[in-house]
């Protein structure tokens, strides 16, 4: 485990007595709570028995020097080195293509490398899911994919266009069938049609992709289906492929391109076939699935496991902020009431407070995505729509979640916050790339409301459980009346709305619509989270986990007490209570903080080499000047 610093106990004297000098490593932990109570917690956030299997690896690839912070590097040397590192984690696993076929350890690498390097972890998502996973998902008995699992060419995945983003249906490149060769003929015909962002250039050696592209047979539009490309080889570009890179963007350096194809023929084995879509050889197309859309969503459904992928990454780097946040507010001391007297920041309800709301978010995020990850891993056919509906609602509110709670933990962290050595300042402009990777949040939550609005019944109780406002099945019974009147004053905004006019009607329904998709998404993790708490063995760690599932909901709850006083779910007297409630709650959880992120498991190794997170400062890392000749 991860050395301890005891948290800010109840008054500033006694906060002073136990904190650490400035600079120096925390002592042992003398939380109440104890370590046992960490290690028990961290068995729950990481998949108890799988813990090992899924996780442990890849929490010691990150441990080695190879991982670590590298200052002063250019743009371009950032992103070269972030390909030595994808064949890095590639050399740990024995079987890539087992491994992009596993949902679960692929979303753990995730978690892992995204806190280390934002540019790895969308090279791995692409790589490993986008790219191969797209190619184990179709046939390839046959195929050889030695190239790609060894890394002696990197995968990258074409869909996107730059006028075709969130429409790929209305995607403009196409595969020509040339009856002639029994190939196909892939060509960009507008500038519109061009691929964005996708990493084609020649940084990190040969590339080969996975084109999204529109087939047409003897001039007939058959729908978009995938074809396996090569893009370069070590001389270069492949002839009849064109890339341009694009602009430096904010976050880790990835080399985003903007690509297009000149008639470029491919194979006849080119195309991605399975039982969505298989080409005779006399051009004759059988699919099991009756239109193009629906092929279309086929062709592409590893966009749903990279939803997965993108949640997990942010997961991992906001409890890696909150991990170095809370570890500062230990170390870090300041003036105390009295003459002379130093306490740590940690010891202030207006520090520790905003602190352990992120920390009860960050343990509810995690344990939705371990809830959604396994949903997902056991969906079938009938359960794929209601899957990818809750996957894309996971992803926006964990990310948005995600973004919240890195720059809460950087402002926390005031000017030591702004360095990128100090762990923290690269992190809110990775997790922007995770917001709009995979379906742009915004976008995703309001085809997730609109097919909510009369798709979805929503989980309120027939009556809500008599309690107060400790209890948790009257909290949770609470927030899921709130996700009932949004859905109600959506379903109503409908049907109320101008008549002739979709777009009109829709307007007025998405406002309620989109609060409706907050209060599940808040729903779904409070029910993960207290599904967690009742699997702890240690009484302490439950409650502990039950306090802060406490915390978790009320917070949500406190923007909504209007309505749910109108509606009669709440007393006057609730209300007026909630403001103390929680900042008991708040009270009762600070002296375990510490035990709280140790849970989170990261690497003594990894946390030596952040500054701030080890009882250092970025000045005391510094070397000394050199001496003046004068």
């Amino acid at each position: 485990m991860l050395s301890h610093v005891p948290a800010a106990p109840g008054t500033p004297a006694a906060a002073e007595a136990q904190a650490p000098p400035e600079g120096r490593e925390p002592p042992a932990q003398t939380d109440p709570a104890g370590p046992p109570v960490a290690d028990e917690l961290a068995r729950l956030l990481f998949e108890g028995p799988h813990r090992e299997g899924r996780h442990g690896v890849w929490r010691r690839t990150i441990s080695g020097r190879a991982f670590a912070y590298r200052p002063g590097l250019p743009p371009a040397e950032r992103a070269a080195l972030s390909y030595d590192r994808l064949r890095l984690l590639n050399d740990v696993l024995a079987a890539p293509e087992r491994f992009a076929a596993d949902p679960h350890r692929l979303a753990a690498l995730h978690e892992w490398i995204g806190p280390v390097d934002g540019g790895l972890t969308t090279l791995a998502s692409i790589h490993y899911n986008l790219f191969l996973g797209s190619l184990v998902d179709h046939d390839h008995e046959g195929r050889d994919l030695s190239a790609f699992t060894a890394l002696h060419s990197t995968g990258t995945f074409l869909c996107t266009e730059l006028e075709h983003g969130n429409d790929v249906a209305a995607m403009e490149t196409v595969a020509i069938h040339d009856r002639a060769s029994d190939g196909f003929r892939l060509h960009t015909p507008t500038p519109g049609a061009r691929k964005f962002m996708p990493n084609t250039s020649l940084t990190g050696g040969p590339k080969t992709a996975v084109v999204a592209a529109r087939l047409l047979v003897d001039g007939e539009d058959q729908g978009v289906f995938l074809f396996l490309t090569p893009l370069s080889d070590e001389r270069g570009h492949l002839p009849g492929v064109t890339v341009r890179r694009l602009p430096d963007r904010t976050g880790t350096p990835v080399d985003h391109c903007l690509t297009s194809f000149d008639h470029l023929w491919l194979p006849r084995e080119a195309l991605l076939e399975a039982g969505h879509g298989r080409l005779d050889r006399d051009g004759t197309l059988t699919s099991n699935l009756g239109n193009k859309r629906k092929r279309l969503l086929r062709s592409i459904n590893r966009v749903t496991m990279g939803k997965l992928c993108m949640s997990a990454g942010t997961l991992g780097m906001a409890r890696a902020a909150l991990t170095i946040a809370v570890r500062y507010a230990h170390s870090r001391l300041i003036a105390g009431p009295r003459a002379g007297e130093r306490i740590p920041l940690a010891a202030h309800r207006s520090h520790h407070g905003r602190l352990l709301d992120g920390l009860a978010t960050a343990y509810a995020m995690t344990f939705l995505h371990r809830a959604v990850v396994d949903r997902f891993a056991a969906h079938t056919e009938e359960s794929r729509e209601e899957i990818e509906r809750l996957t894309a609602i996971a992803k926006g509110w964990i990310t948005w979640q995600a973004r919240e709670i890195a720059t809460e933990c950087r402002e926390r962290c005031g000017a030591q916050g702004l360095f990128p050595a100090n762990g923290i300042a690269d992190l809110t402009a990775n997790i922007e790339g995770g917001i709009t990777a995979e379906g742009d949040n915004l976008v995703i939550w309001v085809k997730a409301a609109s097919e909510m609005v009369f798709g979805h019944q929503s989980a309120k109780p027939e009556a809500l459980p008599a309690g107060e406002l400790t209890d948790l099945p009257f909290l949770r019974g609470l927030l899921a009346q709130v996700e009932a009147i949004w859905q109600a004053r959506a379903r109503t905004a409908l049907r109320e709305g101008p008549s002739g006019d979709p777009v009109g009607r829709w307007n007025v329904t998405s406002s309620a619509a989109l609060e409706m998709v907050s209060a599940h998404a808040c729903l779904q993790a409070a029910d993960a989270f207290a599904a967690a708490a009742d699997q702890a063995s240690d009484p302490r760690s439950a409650a502990l986990l039950r306090s802060l599932c406490r915390l978790f909901l009320l917070r949500r709850l406190r923007e909504h007490t209007g309505d749910l006083l109108a509606e009669g779910h709440l007393r006057p007297d609730q209300v007026r209570a909630l403001p103390k409630t929680l900042d008991t709650t708040v009270a009762g959880l600070a002296p375990h903080m510490m035990t709280l992120v140790d849970a989170f498991d990261f690497p003594a190794e990894l946390l030596s080499r952040v500054p701030i997170a080890s009882g250092e400062t970025i000045v005391r890392t510094m070397p000394d000047d050199p001496p003046s000749p004068h």
